[in-house]
């Protein structure tokens, strides 16, 4: 302890500074008072229990937190009027193949559940003396996605080797196409259906992404950490084919950047280049992040854009949450970095879902640290002109070109058409489609009609049918055949049982079982004495009359400001006072109109 000392006389004998040894206070203090000084102490420090010190320093972190967190970035996406974001996205895509990029070793997505290290070839290895050969079947689904993503397939590209030293890359090096590229120059558009905010469509309908080059590459093993210091190592995964699909830095907002990555894991589905999306790994994302001032110039650039500021890489995304969030915590980070006069370093960044802030991993790498040079081992991919043209002949429809056709061949809105198309990888489509061809020609095939039933089916498959399931799982084991919904759909729109009647048989129906004692839709309306027996139009208007003399309140709100609500009470007290099967809401609603207009 330090003490202030101060002597009677005016003369100090020493300063708080003096750095001799300070002995222990009490005797400190007994020596000052026999030679005729007097001690100041000084104000001893608060002692804060430990726990109260960790309690206090959880709610900083906390505060801290709601601070920075995605959530409340509107308010720190830090003065759009001042900074501009700029990013730039390489989507690596699992290809959908039976074997690996240079060995016939079967590839990890067609064996999920083989044992770890069993499907290896020597190449996968890297063992002494092997050498990689190029297994031509996985070139299919890459110049499917690469025709789908509007790129131009080249006809010759080559292989590189990108060095770098790490145990889930047995070579040392990984087989890529950076300088030679097997497609170039494609593009995407995004419309505000896609998820693109109205301020980057800028008051367009649509925005394009440029897409730099699509190129093919090995993926590395798995790595499996097991605390506090042991990590397996899985070669079933080496040597996985994949593409690398790498946009131009043109996006300029998280939302569009995460529409981007949806967009593209649906029309890799939809040509079956990818089979899995990002929910199951199949799917994995790099942000290159960068700010700068508007109206200003930044000193880098990218891809043939200038003028863009100092970029950050953040590796290995998982989820379209992932992407955006981590774009909003690194554009924060930069900013705040920026305006505290500090400088953007160009490194790799990680990020963990949850997080509120992105973390250093190491200083960026370039083409230099990578040491790139072409295969020596591996001749040029020569691609003819006549495959690429097959194969944009036989091209899957597009997620757009489906979208469009639900919408004009039976009259779906845009958003009813997105779902459908993007549910359990196309089975409810299929399923919706089979029972509108059953129903016409139950009914009929007329155009006109076809768009009506479209759209009565749509509405039974996505909402009805769809609500009974909790997980998307669970449409696999749909126990309601097509034949069974057009049956049900078909009484309904010829007014043998009403809306509420078929709702009602669909919930008996899903839970009897599938077996040969099952019975028939007509059956079930005939057993339970279902179908419809409509009122007379005498009887229909005596009934709502009834009702709204009992309730003339009611009468009077609905008919001074029209309410749609109240009028639709009339209509539901209808059905309820009336038997099953005798009161059509559709037609009682119109009677209810009319004595709400005369009254």
């Amino acid at each position: 302890m330090r003490a202030n000392l101060v002597r009677a006389a005016p003369t100090t004998l020493f300063s708080s500074a003096s750095s001799i040894r300070v002995p222990r206070a009490c005797i400190v203090s007994k020596w000052l008072q026999s030679h005729g000084y007097a001690t100041l102490e000084t104000a001893k420090p608060q002692t804060v229990p430990l726990r109260k010190r960790l309690k206090d320093e959880a709610k900083r972190k906390k505060a801290e937190a709601r601070t920075n967190s995605p959530k409340t970035a509107k308010s720190k996406e830090t003065q759009p009027e001042q900074w501009e974001l700029t990013v730039g996205i390489e989507i690596h895509a699992e290809l959908n193949t039976a074997c690996k990029l240079f060995s016939s070793a079967p590839a990890a997505a067609a064996d999920s559940n083989a044992l770890p290290n069993t499907n290896v070839a020597p190449f996968d290895a890297a063992l002494p003396g092997t050498q990689p050969q190029f297994q031509i079947a996985t070139l299919l689904p890459a110049l499917r996605a690469a025709i789908a993503l509007g790129c131009e397939v080249q006809r010759k590209s080559g292989w590189d080797r990108k060095h770098y030293f790490h145990w889930d890359q047995p070579n040392g090096y990984q087989i890529t196409q950076y300088y030679q590229p097997f497609a170039e120059d494609g593009s995407l558009r995004l419309t505000a259906e896609d998820g693109v905010p109205k301020d980057d469509l800028n008051g367009a309908e649509e925005i394009a992404i440029g897409i730099k080059q699509i190129q093919m590459e090995q993926d590395t093993a798995k790595t499996t950490h097991h605390p506090p210091s042991t990590y397996h190592v899985d070669l079933n995964r080496a040597g996985h084919p994949l593409i690398e699909i790498i946009t131009l830095p043109q996006i300029h907002s998280p939302q569009t950047a995460a529409a981007l990555a949806r967009k593209i894991q649906g029309i890799l589905k939809s040509v079956d280049a990818c089979v899995t999306g990002m929910e199951l790994g199949g799917l994995r994302a790099d942000v290159n992040v960068s700010v700068h001032k508007r109206g200003t110039s930044g000193s880098s650039h990218y891809g043939g854009v200038s003028g863009l500021g100092q970029r950050t890489e953040i590796k290995n995304l998982s989820s379209f949450a992932a992407i955006e969030n981590a774009i909003v915590a690194e554009q924060n980070r930069q900013i705040s970095v920026l305006e505290a006069g500090g400088v953007i370093e160009g490194e790799t960044r990680g990020f963990t879902l949850g997080a509120t802030e992105t973390t250093r991993l190491r200083g960026k790498e370039g083409e230099v640290d990578y040491r790139y040079m072409p295969d020596a081992d591996l001749p040029p991919l020569i691609i003819g002109s006549d495959l690429v043209a097959h194969l944009k002949d036989t091209l899957p429809e597009l997620p757009d070109e489906t979208v469009a056709r639900l919408q004009k061949e039976y009259g779906l809105s845009s958003k009813d058409a997105r779902t459908l198309a993007s549910l359990d990888d196309g089975d409810r489509l299929e399923y919706m489609e089979e029972t509108v061809k059953l129903l016409s020609s139950r009914l009929g095939p007329d155009e006109q009609k076809k768009a009506k039933l479209g759209k009565a089916v749509g509405n039974w498959v996505l909402h009805e049918l769809g609500g009974m399931f909790t997980t998307s799982e669970m449409w696999q084991r749909c126990p309601i055949t097509e034949v069974e919904l057009a049956d049900l759909i078909a009484n309904v729109l010829q007014k043998q049982i009403t809306s509420r009647t078929a709702k009602q048989l669909l919930v008996s129906l899903y839970d009897l079982p599938a077996d040969g004692k099952r019975p028939t839709i007509e059956q079930l309306i005939e057993d339970g004495n279902l179908r419809l027996r409509p009122l007379s139009d005498e009887q229909y208007v005596e009934l709502a009359e009834q009702i709204m003399d009992e309730n003339r309140d009611l009468v009077e709100t609905a008919k001074g400001r029209w309410q749609k609500g109240k009028m639709m009470w009339f209509v539901g007290q209808m059905v309820r006072r009336s038997e099953d099967g005798t009161v059509e809401p559709e037609k009682a609603k119109e009677v209810v109109r009319k004595l709400l207009e005369e009254a």
